[in-house]
């Protein structure tokens, strides 16, 4: 079976929403945190390279971002943070063609999803706390609806007021 073949049976095995142009798949893998996470599989000669983005280049302490990201490689496995020309931070991976089992596209997706989840609500609170600060105010002053501004909570002015 060719590693585009292998491919395509994992990800139909999976149930999850996916499209191929060529010999790049894209799926979509949903989140609680980071509500779906775009990544793409693009079978080449020797590897399928994974590409997942995560968030767009911080606002501010990009810095502190940057090292939380570099610390937290230390303790993935399948998968890594990178940043790009502009700074927005991915997860990238790389598979063998040679051996290449379903097994082997599910746990690169997993660890995908997992780590993207996982770090999106510490990404976006260090490299977004100005805006998110401006978000429970302008909802607030407007009477709408900060629910999903729960995992900010410690962001909240009206806390800081207290």
């Amino acid at each position: 079976m060719s590693a585009v073949e292998v491919v395509q049976e994992a990800l139909e095995g999976l149930g999850l929403e996916w499209s191929r142009s060529g010999d790049t798949f894209t799926v979509t893998l949903p989140g609680e945190h980071k509500l779906s996470t775009e990544c793409a599989l693009e079978v080449g000669a020797h590897t399928v390279q994974v590409r997942a983005f995560v968030a767009r280049a911080p606002e501010q302490d990009a810095d502190r971002v940057h090292r939380w990201l570099l610390e937290r490689n230390l303790r993935l496995g399948g998968v890594a943070f990178c940043l790009d020309h502009l700074g927005d931070v991915y997860l990238v991976g790389r598979l063998p063609v040679a051996g290449l089992e379903p097994s082997s596209v599910d746990f690169v997706l997993g660890a995908v999803a997992e780590t993207a989840d996982g770090s999106f609500d510490t990404i976006v609170a260090l490299g977004f706390a100005d805006s998110i600060r401006r978000e429970w105010a302008w909802r607030r002053a407007r009477g709408e609806s900060t629910r999903n501004l729960a995992a900010f909570s410690r962001l909240d002015p009206a806390r800081a007021a207290d």
